[in-house]
Parts: structure tokens; sequence; C-alpha cells
């Protein structure tokens, strides 16, 4: 079964409370990294969270949030291993996986509503990766470049 981990700031933490739920709504495990209540936090600390929790295998996907989603994204992907990818939508979500096998997603608390944020995890768990001719671009992501 697929563990999803979730990871928010204190701008976050309200959203990222909703997606838990649905999350475990849809039959998926999920593992709570916080924060759970409004004290501020630094955005990258949360997202060294999760990106230790993909790395040594405690989740296989993840979402991570804050006020904008830009701040946090940029710091989960400094990590070799993360491709995280800041969805606005249904659309920008459902590519993120097609085309990039994105394994986080990251939402703006402050720029997306919450029916928005639902809808954007739902394309994101339910589209597989599409491979062909984007494996070879992900690929050179996590620093394993394919011969042209």
């Amino acid at each position: 079964m697929t563990t999803i981990a979730f990871s928010a700031d204190h701008a976050g933490f309200r959203l990222k409370d909703e997606l838990v739920a649905l999350a475990r709504e849809k039959g998926y495990e999920v593992l709570d990294l916080g924060v759970n209540d409004g004290t501020s936090v630094d955005y990258p600390d949360m997202a060294d969270a999760l990106a230790l929790a993909l790395a040594d295998g405690r989740a296989q996907l993840g979402v991570i949030i804050c006020g904008s989603g830009i701040g946090i994204s940029i710091a989960a992907n400094r990590h070799r291993h993360i491709r995280a990818a800041l969805c606005h939508d249904v659309t920008t979500a459902r590519l993120a996986r097609l085309h990039n096998d994105a394994n986080v997603l990251a939402l703006g608390a402050r720029t997306l509503g919450p029916a928005v944020a639902r809808d954007c995890l739902e394309a994101f768990l339910a589209t597989p990766f599409e491979g062909g001719r984007h494996a070879r671009r992900v690929a050179k992501l996590s620093g394993s470049p394919q011969p042209a």
C-alpha cells in the first residue's frame, strides 16, 4: 500500500489536515510530519523532514504545503530524490505525475481554496507516470542521465 507523507509549515497546517483526512478516506496510509498548529516554523525544515521520509522508505509520495507553496517546493527540490511540483489546478497536478513523475505535490495554502487543493491531490494520486519519452528526462533530474 502506498504511504503518503504530509508536511506543512504554520501557514499550511489547516490545509494539510484537510488533505490528510481525504487521503485516509481514499484508503492511503498517511505519515503526518506536522506541523499541527500555527506556531511559526521554517518551511525548509518541513521540506527536509518530508525528503527524509521518502529517502528512508517510510513513504512513497509526499505533499508539502506552505503559504504560497513556492518556498517549500524550492527547499524540497534541493534533495536529488525529490521531484516536487508546485500545482495550482487539476491540470498541473495531473501533468506533474504524467510527464514529470513528480513524487511530491506542493501546494500553497494562501493561493488555493480547499476544494481546488483536494482536486489537485486526487488528480496527483490517480495519475500514473506515462514513461516513454519522459523517462530519459526524469532520469536526468535524479542525476542519472541516459544516452540520447
